[in-house]
């Protein structure tokens, strides 16, 4: 009865759940309005909704109850209920290793294919290995911190007293288990910042010098400026963004980590700044632009139905004008660092064969991080020079 309940829940949901709204959006509203719901209750419903869109368009035309069971099936490593009720001759096999488990669903479901999970697969980065990166779908990645200078062992101490697992990445990257509720651990923490694996990684292509003058163009919460600042505290810094409530976001998490010196902009980069910026010339500029976000569909697997991919190049006519758009702004022989979190060649590779050809930067290093590995986003970052 118990699971009978919880697929009706989840069918609930999904007949509810409004297209181009992240889940992470709709579910707190969805429970608020069904205050009957436990925190046990909401933990299952949040499993299966999730898993259910994991598939992305695998098995797209066949009923939803049996795309659910084939999703239960694949993301799960443990026998759970929900499982055992439905299908308890693949709840028995839950502990197969995913081969095995996709051998076993194409043997019920002939139609189902993985590359029918992402299926504009044909058109990411060379350097990403397509099959792992199809399989990380079913795979629920983790939270990762990055942990401010000299509050290492305060942060591992707290997390050991709360009993949280976790794994030191280097760097004062920790992973840990997604779902972690940092906010009962650090009441009020200003030790660490939450930020991907990969996203941590960019930093290792900054290396900033004292007293350097950097742009974090699209700067969004701040996240590679902290990283920037990080590495070097002489910086003198400027943030932009479009968006002003971005811009406040970000001046409260400044606050918290203690960067205190930096001037923000509120820009449209689509758009000539030259008044905005007369008087400026950067030593570096951080480019994160905005993307497909293709790379982070593992933490939001309901955008692989929504997706369409006209969109692709839609971003990178987007990503060319607003690179054309700062590069102005930077000295010679100083680094422009694009940065993406796609998984598509045309707004990564392809964007930097537009810049060294057509805008004259030279390329000097440039990496796919591929998240896929360490349970973390798929990302791209280049270094370029003007």
């Amino acid at each position: 009865m118990k699971a009978i309940n919880q697929l009706k829940t989840f069918q609930r949901i999904l007949g509810d759940y409004p297209a181009e709204t992240p889940l992470s959006k709709f579910l707190p509203g969805f429970y608020r309005q069904n205050k009957q719901m436990g925190s046990s209750d909401r933990r299952v419903a949040n499993r299966l909704i999730y898993n259910y869109f994991r598939l992305g368009k695998a098995l797209w035309n066949t009923p939803t109850e049996d795309r659910i069971m084939v999703a239960e099936f694949l993301c799960n490593t443990q026998v759970n209920s929900f499982l055992q009720h439905f299908k308890p001759d693949w709840a028995a096999c839950v502990g197969f290793n995913i081969d095995e488990k996709i051998d076993l669903v194409t043997k019920t479901y002939p139609d189902f294919k993985l590359d029918d999970i992402f299926p504009w697969a044909g058109q990411i980065s060379a350097d990403i290995d397509k099959t792992a990166f199809l399989k990380a779908f079913f795979v629920q990645p983790d939270l990762f911190i990055h942990v401010h200078n000299g509050y290492d062992h305060l942060v591992k101490a707290e997390l050991n007293k709360a009993n949280v697992l976790f794994k030191d990445e280097g760097n004062g990257c920790l992973a840990l288990p997604n779902g972690t509720r940092l906010e009962t651990i650090f009441p009020t923490q200003h030790w660490f910042e939450v930020q991907d694996y990969s996203s941590q990684q960019t930093a290792n292509y900054f290396k900033p010098n004292q007293w350097d003058s950097w742009w974090d163009a699209c700067a969004a919460s701040g996240g590679k400026s902290l990283l920037l600042h990080e590495l070097e505290p002489n910086i003198k810094l400027v943030v932009s963004d479009i968006r002003e409530s971005i811009l406040a976001n970000l001046d409260e998490r400044f606050r918290s980590a203690g960067l205190l010196k930096y001037q923000r902009k509120q820009l449209d980069l689509t758009q000539n700044n030259d008044q905005a910026l007369h008087d400026y010339a950067f030593d570096g500029i951080i480019l994160d632009a905005p993307c497909s976000g293709s790379g982070t569909w593992g933490r939001t697997p309901e955008m692989i139905s929504q997706f369409e991919p006209q969109k692709i190049e839609f971003f990178q006519r987007l990503q060319k004008t607003i690179a054309t758009n700062v590069i102005k702004f930077l000295k010679p022989s100083k680094p422009l660092i694009y940065i993406t979190c796609s998984a598509f060649k045309a707004e990564n590779e392809d964007v930097v064969d537009y810049l060294v050809k057509e805008c004259g930067l030279k390329l000097e290093s440039i990496e796919v991080l591929k998240g896929y590995h360490n349970r973390a986003d798929t990302m791209f970052v280049a270094r370029l020079q003007r």
